[in-house]
């Protein structure tokens, strides 16, 4: 992309109402008319060359809507989960948009762009000064990639927090133009604690993600202007405990998905750089 496209591109952003155009995405993709979601399905496809063999249902006929088969499931040993002792595994499908040291509370966005710890997970100082000199992992998932997060490690939820904002497209362009994009951005921030200390899986919503799903936490509409929520957990009937590879969520519509782990739990592996292609379940790091 040019820079002159690049610039337009993130003006565009600017000024389109970014939660209108979400909401309009999320009821053009739960439309239930069979030819129109068939049309929906198939064009998606053609366009993204998605992996249809690998799904678990049949194409377009088991699914109701498009939403349904933009989270599908796939089958059973499509994802091979490495589960060798003290590996992390990565929990999406998707490319590395940036991955390395925590370097004091400061994680890489783009060349040039950092955030902090604290404003990504808008949490308390003691909280967020676990994952300082830390280790992070953000992975951009593409429109025909696999739309559901899985456990990197097993450990127990503790804590899960909605939190309101932006709506901002997640991709190279614009991590290298808009400040603070992951931490301005809606997100769903996960805390677990497992054997080897504490780790975050945050889940970063993105213009036309309608929603953004967890088994704890049901589906989370964007809100653009409002108060952090932390969920009572106590309340749900779904296990906090989970294993390598588990559910932990779902975009409904793309995004981003960033895990961190603290100083001395884990390090990453040499091949974890900008660009490389994932794949759920395989390994990204060892403790």
């Amino acid at each position: 992309m040019s820079a002159i496209a690049a610039r337009l591109f993130i003006l565009f952003q600017w000024i389109v109402p970014q939660h209108i155009v979400t909401a309009i995405v999320f009821r053009l993709a739960r439309i239930r008319n069979a030819t129109i979601k068939d049309f929906f399905i198939r064009q998606f496809i053609r366009a993204y060359k998605v992996e249809v063999e690998e799904i678990r249902l049949a194409v377009p006929d088991d699914f109701a809507d498009f939403n349904e088969f933009f989270t599908r499931e796939l089958a059973v040993g499509a994802r091979p989960i490495d589960n060798s002792p003290g590996t992390i595994v990565s929990p999406v499908d998707g490319a590395i948009s940036a991955a390395g040291k925590i370097e004091k509370e400061m994680l890489i966005q783009a060349k040039g762009k950092r955030y902090s710890v604290e404003d990504l997970l808008a949490t308390d100082l003691p909280e967020a000064k676990a994952f300082h000199d830390g280790r992070f992992a953000t992975i951009y998932l593409a429109p025909f990639n696999y739309h559901r997060i899985h456990a990197p490690l097993a450990g127990t939820l503790r804590a899960a927090r909605y939190v309101p904002g932006d709506l901002f497209s997640v991709n190279a362009t614009t991590a290298k133009f808009v400040p603070r994009l992951f931490s301005r951005n809606e997100r769903v921030v996960c805390h677990f604690t497992s054997d080897s200390g504490p780790f975050a899986v945050v889940l970063v919503g993105a213009m036309n993600v309608g929603s953004i799903g967890t088994p704890w936490t049901g589906e989370l509409r964007p809100v653009k202007r409002g108060v952090v929520v932390d969920y009572d957990l106590s309340g749900s009937d779904v296990s906090k405990d989970v294993a390598k590879g588990d559910l932990l969520g779902w975009f409904n519509m793309g995004s981003t998905v960033i895990v961190l782990v603290p100083d001395g739990a884990g390090d990453w592996t040499d091949k974890l750089t900008i660009g490389t292609t994932l794949r759920m379940g395989e390994v990204i790091g060892q403790r």
